[in-house]
């Protein structure tokens, strides 16, 4: 039998083995992918970093930004006369245009920052490629152009909320910034001409000692504007833009004079200037008229303090920003009437400071004394607790008193106040101690001017010398009104019913009352001591500021209601509701508010809120606020006209406290003035309240301290202290032909008077009672007999 045959299989075929492609050809893969992905991300880079994704690249400019760039600009303070009074800001900067900088500036600029400027789009690559191979030789140089540093300094592309997560990553940051400030060059030339582009580049870059923009800084080193700058001056402007500290030409002139020569170099290569004129400018000397304009640039007047603070306050409820925006903050103080109530209290203030220390000097004291006049004992030790230095040293020296006890009594030569010189300042060795005695020993004032009708405040005095005494006498500072509070009395008094011809008896008189309870009694002294008896007319009473004869009305009219007239006609002041109020003793009151108060009496009845701005424009002069006077009727007309009436009884009155005014020249042309004077009891507070047909005036003397004041009558009193400013300002003002003030009487009422004010058989004629030369004290007497209804009006006295 046949063997079994086994079929015949062919073997499975083998696996195909993986091809080995040669290393070179996985690498060209690898390479390629790399490129496509890089290439990718270059063309992706510039849309990841505008449109800042995932917050990696931080906020580039948009179109708005682009379009209309916010360059700090600083905000300027014009008086309602159009003097340029001030500027603030953080970046001093004052925009010009390019035709009011000289060529040469211009050709400077290119030639040494930008020599392609007019050629590329924003970018430079030759001077990008020539900055990477400088780099790789270790030799630093830029490569940007001046459309790069265009953006670089309007949009701050590499601060706060520009820089994004990656740009606090080291040298990633300054990449991303790098490729934002070229992006936003691209868009800027795209968007401005090569002229705009130059104009804005040299109104914003910073050019050292807080000068930004070529105005301030052609201003701040020389002395001169845009369009003046020589050669040689701008060719340091132009070198100091590398780097504004290290090439400032006040403080390093040598390294300063190496960059102004490179600049010139760049200036002849690039045929600005000739050979021969590099080679002289090289080799003069830089010659600076260095001034540098402070934070807040301007004359020192406290005024600028309610400026700030007023148009602050708007700027932050309406989203502007006062040192940045580039305003126009046009205000109501008049120069004119400022440098007249300046120099007012500059030379009265001076006389008086001259009296006060020879009176002082003469009782061998220090003026700083109790009720009785007695020096009081460690008074300035005490005062020196409450200062700034003292806590300062204290916490400084905090458990070591002998050392604290050391530095107040060290000595160092100080700049302080002082009448004796022009300038108003002298340098003196003085210890903190010895500083704060010497300056305890000035008098002090405030002065304001408003007009009644607008409430402008045209003038405003707020001290002595504002670099020496910041505090604001017009409206910081609050003190007693003693007797020009009196006319809120008969104010009242009259609303109530009463006429400036109703009498009340000069006496001695006992005023009860109850406080906290208790039954308590106040026995009002008229200054002298002395109460005629004399049954005076209300008119005559508040002339010759009788205390006797207000404490009475006081008490009929309500000290409340006294309380709540002063309040309605502008007092704003806590005051409170006892029966000395209308002597000055119900609170502490501002000239700002008293000035307030009295317009009142001018304006018909009606108080009109003091305004120190009318408007307010952008950076384009376009009004973005007016602000208009606001007016609201607090008393009857009738009743205002009858309270100038009384104001005017200080100089129509025999014996009116306001008389010693009739010694400024004032009265010609049947003017007609009114007012008050105001004492505190012990001369610490001496006032004047003046009202003109135009303008209402508050003048206010004294000590920084309550204890600090003149001891008699004869130097205390507000018409020797306070009045002799008002006279010698108001003579001023009449006298400068610039100003449309004039005088002339009050106003007369429109109606009818429903109320007699003529008290006697006749109004006295003033110019003939002023030609009767006969002695005051009989004019008193005779009068107090008139007014008593003893004798009737001499013949001689009463108008035809």
């Amino acid at each position: 039998m046949p063997s079994a045959v086994t079929p015949k299989t062919n073997p499975p075929a083998p696996k195909p083995s993986r091809v080995q492609r040669p290393w070179p050809n996985r690498l060209s893969r690898v390479l390629w992918a790399a490129f496509a992905a890089a290439a990718g991300f270059f063309f992706l880079l510039p849309i990841l970093v505008s449109t800042n994704f995932l917050f990696l690249f931080g906020k580039s400019p948009g179109l708005e930004e682009l379009e209309n760039p916010k360059v700090e600009q600083a905000s300027e303070l014009f008086t309602s006369d159009g003097v340029l009074i001030g500027r603030y800001y953080r970046e001093n900067r004052s925009p010009v245009p390019l035709n009011k900088m000289a060529p040469v500036l211009i050709k400077a600029l290119v030639a040494t920052e930008d020599v392609r400027f007019y050629e590329h789009a924003g970018i430079d690559p030759q001077a990008l490629v020539g900055s990477v191979y400088a780099a790789l030789r270790g030799d630093k140089r830029g490569g940007s152009t001046l459309t790069q540093q265009l953006a670089k300094n309007l949009y701050k592309t590499r601060r706060g909320e520009t820089r994004g997560l990656l740009g606090h990553v080291p040298v990633v940051g300054t990449l991303v910034a790098k490729m934002k400030e070229w992006l936003t060059a691209v868009e800027l030339e795209r968007r401005y001409t090569k002229e705009e582009i130059l104009r804005m580049y040299l109104n914003t870059v910073e050019y050292g000692s807080n000068a930004f923009g070529i105005k301030v800084a052609a201003k701040t080193f020389f002395s001169t504007s845009p369009d003046s700058l020589t050669p040689e001056q701008a060719a340091v402007l132009v070198g100091v833009l590398n780097n504004p500290t290290a090439f400032n030409p006040r403080f390093h002139p040598e390294a300063s004079t190496k960059r102004r020569n490179l600049v010139l170099q760049r200036m002849g290569q690039a045929g600005v200037l000739s050979a021969a004129e590099v080679k002289t400018l090289q080799a003069q000397p830089i010659v600076l008229r260095y001034q540098v304009e402070k934070h807040v640039d301007g004359p020192e007047t406290y005024f600028r303090g309610a400026i700030s603070s007023f148009v602050n306050s708007w700027c932050e409820k309406n989203g502007y920003d006062m040192y940045r925006d580039g305003l126009r903050i046009y205000t109501t103080i008049d120069s004119r009437m400022q440098a007249h109530a300046e120099d007012a209290v500059q030379k009265r203030m001076k006389i008086l400071q001259r009296s006060f220390d020879n009176f002082w000097r003469n009782r061998n004291s220090n003026p700083w004394v109790d009720e009785d006049g007695k020096e009081i004992p460690d008074f300035i030790e005490t005062q020196m607790k409450r200062t700034e230095v003292y806590k300062r040293l204290a916490a400084r020296y905090k458990g070591q008193p002998a050392k604290l006890d050391s530095a107040l009594h060290a000595k160092r030569p100080m700049k302080v106040f002082t009448w004796k010189h022009d300038d108003n300042d002298t340098t003196l060795v003085m210890s903190p101690l010895d500083s704060l005695a010497y300056y305890k020993h000035f008098l002090q004032a405030g002065m304001m001017t408003m007009d009644p009708y607008t409430g402008y405040v045209k003038a405003w005095v707020g001290g002595l010398n504002y670099r020496f005494f910041q505090y604001d006498h017009v409206k910081q500072g609050r003190r007693q009104a003693g007797s020009t509070f009196k006319p809120f009395v008969y104010l009242t008094a009259i609303d109530k019913g009463y006429a400036p011809c109703d009498r009340i008896r000069d006496q001695r008189v006992t005023i009860k009352y109850v406080e906290n309870g208790k039954p308590m009694e106040w026995q009002p002294d008229n200054v002298t001591r002395e109460y005629t008896g004399i049954n005076m007319t209300l008119r005559h009473a508040m002339a010759r500021s009788v205390n006797s004869v207000t404490a009475q009305l006081t008490e009929r009219v309500g000290w409340n209601t006294v309380a709540d007239y002063a309040h309605k006609v502008g007092i704003r002041s806590p005051l409170l509701p006892v029966p000395s109020i209308g002597l000055g003793s119900g609170g502490d009151v501002s000239v700002y508010e008293m000035v307030d108060a009295y317009s009142t009496f001018v304006n018909g009845g009606f108080r009109t809120e003091p305004l120190i701005v009318t408007r307010i424009e952008d950076r384009n002069g376009n009004v973005i606020k007016q602000f208009d006077p606001q007016q609201k009727r607090v008393i009857p007309a009738e009743t205002a006209w009858l309270m100038l009436y009384m104001l005017r009884g200080g100089m129509d009155e025999p014996g009116g406290t306001s008389q010693a005014l009739w010694e400024y020249e004032l009265w010609k042309k049947d003017n007609q003035i009114g007012g008050k004077t105001g004492t505190t009891s012990n001369y610490s507070d001496g006032w004047y309240m003046g009202v003109t047909k135009d303008l209402v005036s508050g003048v206010w003397v004294g000590g920084e301290d309550r204890s600090i004041h003149f001891f008699r009558t004869q130097q205390g009193e507000g018409g020797r202290m306070a009045l002799p400013i008002f006279g010698t300002y108001m003579e001023k003002l009449y006298q400068d032909p610039e100003l449309d003030i004039t005088m002339g009487p009050f106003p007369k009422y429109p109606g009818k008077i429903s109320k007699k004010y003529i008290c006697y058989t006749e109004e006295y004629d003033r110019p003939k009672r002023q030609a009767v030369q006969i002695d005051s004290i009989a004019v008193d007497n005779l009068l107090e007999q008139i007014n008593s209804g003893e004798v009737a009006v001499p013949d001689s006295l009463k108008t035809p």
